[in-house]
């Protein structure tokens, strides 16, 4: 079951896209990246594939991107997007918060302040390619809760060498050979079809075990 709502952000309309879990035990609301939307393949795999296992999944759309523009606004104007967006959604079940890019930027500002048992990051930028002086490190380990990143080997944003070790709460999972997209090369250990099933296997396992139990 899925449907699109509405709401209102102080940029502009936005749009959740909800992917509806039977017999719900949590709601992921995730968020798109600044170079990309609510169809970016994990977003895709993880609103097919975690409603049939007790979550639902609901994709913000950024005001921007619903306006039709390409260029992501400043980092607050996305945290004011997801606040209302998870304002707007009102769920009754243990709420986590997630996005991948600049979207799992905002999800771990924000997770703590919107009440989230958990945050997931996919493809953190840790730093831009590049300058790994300018490291957004401060972000992740403040989410204050439980925290899964899911990140390419390649990753030009941040290497998973470059993040903090796990510390019981933070968990990091690596995809071979992935860059920030998790697009992966041809003769790749893992296909895109395998990519996208680790990542909702990732996801599913660290929410059971870290977050919303059995």
């Amino acid at each position: 079951m899925s449907d699109v709502r509405t709401f209102e952000t102080p940029h502009g309309p936005g749009r959740l896209h909800v992917s509806r879990a039977r017999r719900p035990r949590a709601t992921l609301l995730v968020s798109h990246g600044a170079g990309g939307g609510i169809d970016a393949p994990d977003l895709l795999a993880l609103a097919r594939d975690l409603p049939r296992n007790g979550v639902t999944v609901v994709r913000l759309e950024q005001p921007w991107r619903v306006a039709g523009r390409k260029i992501a606004g400043p980092p607050a104007s996305l945290d004011e997007g997801l606040r209302a967006g998870a304002s707007a959604l009102r769920t009754r079940t243990p709420l986590v918060v997630g996005g991948r890019s600049a979207g799992a930027r905002s999800a771990a500002r924000c997770a703590r302040s919107l009440g989230a048992v958990g945050c997931l990051a996919l493809s953190f930028p840790l730093h831009p390619p590049g300058r790994p002086e300018k490291s957004r490190a401060d972000e992740l380990l403040g989410s204050g809760v439980a925290t899964l990143v899911v990140q390419g080997e390649r990753d030009a944003f941040g290497r998973p060498e470059e993040f903090p070790p796990d510390d019981g709460t933070r968990h990091l999972v690596i995809v071979p050979e992935a860059d920030h997209g998790l697009k992966v090369p041809k003769r790749a250990v893992l296909d895109a079809d395998e990519v996208d099933a680790l990542v909702v296997e990732a996801t599913l396992e660290w929410l059971v075990r870290e977050v919303v139990g059995g």
